[in-house]
């Protein structure tokens, strides 16, 4: 049943709402498996995420799993089937995971990952692609794949990039076990807290996104990744071409507006 108020959907294997504030509460709902994918899982995320990115009532997601675990990964019943599929088949369903991560890392609204619990393999992808990672901190996560006989393929560029080359070959390679402290020192977790604080920490992220413009964050979001996956660009000119894109926004005309009048602007407004 939908929330009093809220903009509420259901997908098979997950549920959102959105509420008056425009925080898209988005939450993986197969707890009995964990919240492992499985291709229903990626389908629906990919649903959920085409219609957040449509919305322009939202501001920020936050992604969460139901029950214990935040997302044990792929599910071992779906990875069976693509063992005994054709060729063909796993380079389908292998491509719908990465296109399902590349749509979550480069959605127009910032995503705030609320690790609940566990998280391994495409768990860990799902948090790399993340703009701000809070987890518990006694939570358990590792890239598991070799121990299966795979490879992080999918993730691997995701979490390479967030992590680092040093890290990531550091805790890939051996499918090592670590906590959230240590993933927060291994550059995963932006912040890991006690399970008790982890909804004041969430909520504290998300009120610091309500202070900011929306879409001076859409533009920022898209710029860091330009810059960041095209390095050794000569950004002069194009840099100086954002600045004068954003200085014609009404938001910065309002922003500054609203600076010397020690006033609100419309998006910090209840």
């Amino acid at each position: 049943a939908a929330e009093q108020g809220d903009n509420f959907a259901s997908f098979q294997l997950g549920k959102m709402y959105v509420d008056g504030r425009g925080v898209a509460r988005l939450t993986l709902n197969r707890p009995d498996k964990h919240n492992s994918l499985n291709a229903q899982m990626i389908a629906d995320l990919r649903a959920a995420l085409m219609q957040i990115d449509g919305d322009d009532k939202v501001r920020v997601v936050v992604l969460s799993g139901e029950g214990k675990s935040f997302c044990a990964g792929g599910d071992l019943g779906w990875m069976k089937e693509q063992v005994e599929s054709d060729r063909a088949g796993r380079i389908a369903q292998a491509t719908e995971l990465a296109t399902m991560l590349k749509e979550l890392d480069e959605l127009t609204k910032p995503v705030i990952a609320r690790v609940n619990g566990q998280a391994y393999g495409g768990g860990i992808g799902i948090m790399a692609v993340c703009d701000i990672v809070i987890a518990v901190q006694d939570a358990r996560f590792a890239l598991t794949e070799t121990k299966l006989g795979l490879i992080p393929a999918t993730i691997g560029p995701f979490i390479a990039a967030r992590m680092g080359e040093r890290a990531v070959r550091q805790v890939a390679l051996n499918a090592s076990s670590f906590d959230g402290h240590e993933a927060q020192g291994l550059g995963l977790v932006s912040k890991a807290v006690p399970a008790s604080e982890l909804d004041e920490a969430t909520d504290k992220q998300i009120n610091l996104f309500l202070e900011c413009a929306p879409g001076a964050v859409t533009n920022t979001k898209a710029w860091m990744i330009e810059l960041a996956r095209n390095p050794g660009h000569n950004y002069q000119s194009a840099s100086a071409e954002r600045l004068a894109d954003r200085w014609e926004e009404s938001e910065t005309e309002e922003g500054l507006a609203c600076f010397f009048d020690r006033s609100k602007p419309s998006w910090q407004r209840d």
